[in-house]
């Protein structure tokens, strides 16, 4: 009976086992962290094996519609469940777009969770939102001064706090930051991009991009976009009066780069 209703409703299962096997890939592979923070790894893979056994056992275990209104008593004569199932659809000419429908979907599940591999935020999210627009994602967790003055474990995070924070050019003055980021446009300035990363408090819904402006004049001739680069540069004042990023990285040469393992900031 069991075995009977898990075929019967095989599409929900494989579903399930298909939704199962590709969080618990994620997390063994740490590519989870594509999509929600760390700290949620275990969480997730524990409730991710607690909803397949639910899902698995619900199959199972409910009742069909043929279970409750009867079944063909052998005697040549059909009750109300043969009837139902007769006339149901999956019977009639049409019937094979319900099975075809399912393969389709399960096909597609696959093919989006477990071959593509997963993907990153970019620029079209950046778009979406406010570029340093969020003072949590750059506040939450502000940089502490090194007492002797080396900046070298400083991210684009930290930098980007700085400025933010209204920090004079006299402050900056004698520093020099190496940032790793992919380019996001200034909307304003086309001689600015920004070395940018996105800031992830619980999951990639809620990420908030952040970056370091660069004055490098003709970079869309030489990067793309989403491109990833480090760089070293100390900084400077705008030669551009009319831009709104008032201090930025002014560098000699800028190193195209591989997206890093962890390409998020928490």
């Amino acid at each position: 009976m069991v075995i009977r209703r898990l075929v019967g409703r095989w599409q929900g299962v494989v579903l399930s086992l298909i939704g199962l096997i590709a969080t618990i890939w994620l997390g063994l592979t740490g590519q989870l962290a594509l999509y929600i923070h760390p700290r949620y790894f275990v969480f997730t893979v524990i409730m991710a094996v607690i909803a397949g056994v639910l899902a698995l056992a619900a199959f199972a275990l409910a009742p069909t519609a043929k279970d409750e209104h009867g079944h063909n008593d052998g005697d040549g004569h059909e009750h109300d469940g043969d009837a139902h199932a007769r006339n149901d659809g999956h019977g009639s000419r049409w019937g094979w777009l319900w099975p075809l429908g399912s393969v389709l979907t399960i096909v597609a599940a696959v093919v989006a969770l477990l071959i593509l591999p997963p993907s990153t935020l970019t620029t079209a999210t950046v778009a979406q939102r406010d570029l340093n627009g969020s003072a949590s994602a750059l506040t939450l967790k502000a940089p502490a001064l090194p007492g002797k003055g080396d900046y070298s474990a400083f991210t684009v995070r930290d930098w980007a706090s700085l400025l933010r924070s209204g920090a004079g050019q006299d402050f900056f003055a004698d520093k020099t930051a190496t940032v790793t980021g992919f380019i996001s446009a200034d909307k304003t300035d086309p001689n600015v991009f920004f070395v940018t990363r996105f800031v992830v408090t619980c999951c990639a819904v809620d990420a908030q991009p952040i970056g370091v402006p660069v004055y490098h004049p003709g970079w869309q001739n030489e990067f793309k976009t989403d491109s990833w680069v480090t760089l070293t540069s100390s900084f400077r004042a705008n030669p551009n009066p009319a831009s709104r990023e008032a201090i930025v990285l002014i560098p000699h040469t800028i190193n195209p780069t591989a997206q890093p393992a962890q390409p998020y900031v928490y």
